[in-house]
């Protein structure tokens, strides 16, 4: 077998493949390269496998999208779990079976080229995310800018224009960055929270090894009138948790999720913009949320 090994958010994981197996299936990796070090935790270790046949089917959990990919998840009596994934309305294109912890799993494939790498990097996300979930780090859908240092999270169901807004940014507000259009990592501590880019990125190939003290959260909403204003507590939580991959029937996901935005609302800003799609959208957010160092 040949493995490689990636960190993204200080987590370290493990991809192994065949020694014939010459496809590269995850390039949006290639900037997370890593070598660890002797002893140092593996968060989670993936090996593909084709020839991989689960000895016994798992119990129907349900249905979901996730990164947009198509899971049917099943789990075994022992806690493990299996999932069928899909690109959506596709066919099935991968078999993928990890431990109750996410911290070895395997994957058979299906299918071309393209849908073999779907597969591929769909299970290393889903992995990521739920193996890290009792670690304070979370993946969050989001779209992030950085600015004079500090990263900014733009949270909303799909449609509700988080990528236009921070466009809005990059257009209007100097000395804004993107640092990811999607799927960042969100490291939650008790004196704030660090915001890293990652290999997941949704439409926008912005797969960028960078970090930034998390400014604040603002959740977007689609109005008339452009204003901005501060999330109490219940609010902020309403904002935060629909927007990180989780399972609520798994406690350790759950619970370890639940806890981490706590801390993340007890040490960062969240905020409401109701906006339009213009200049004005922008200049509005920035001043309310900007860090004055």
């Amino acid at each position: 077998m040949r493995t490689n090994y990636y960190k993204v958010a200080e987590q370290v994981f493990a991809f192994r493949t065949q020694d014939d197996d010459k496809q590269n299936y995850i390039p949006s990796c290639e900037p997370f390269v890593y070598t660890p070090a002797e002893g140092e935790a593996i968060l989670f270790t993936l090996t593909v496998d084709d020839s991989f046949s689960p000895a016994q089917k798992g119990e129907l959990i349900g249905e979901f999208p996730c990164g947009g990919a198509d899971f049917n998840v099943y789990r075994l009596a022992d806690g493990s779990y299996q999932f069928l994934i899909a690109p959506p309305g596709g066919d099935f294109c991968g078999l993928l079976q990890a431990n109750a912890q996410f911290s070895e799993a395997t994957l058979a494939l299906h299918g071309n080229q393209w849908a073999r790498a779907f597969a591929a990097n769909n299970s290393i996300m889903l992995l990521y995310a739920f193996a890290a979930a009792d670690k304070n780090t979370l993946l969050f859908h989001a779209s992030v800018i950085e600015n004079d240092g500090y990263g900014y999270l733009f949270l909303g169901k799909s449609g509700t224009g988080k990528s236009t807004h921070s466009s809005l940014w990059l257009k209007h507000i100097a000395g804004s960055e993107l640092m990811n259009d999607d799927n960042p990592v969100v490291v939650a501590t008790e004196q704030g929270a660090i915001i890293y880019g990652s290999p997941w990125s949704g439409k926008t190939p912005c797969y960028r090894n960078i970090s930034a003290p998390v400014g604040a959260f603002v959740r977007i909403r689609q109005e008339k009138v452009n204003h901005i204003t501060r999330d109490k507590t219940l609010e902020a939580l309403s904002a935060l948790l629909p927007s990180v991959s989780s399972m609520k029937w798994d406690d350790r996901v759950y619970n370890g999720i639940y806890d981490s935005i706590s801390l993340l609302i007890a040490h960062v800003p969240c905020y409401t913009l109701g906006c339009r799609p213009d200049q004005e959208a922008a200049e509005v957010c920035y001043q309310a949320v900007k860090v004055n160092k």
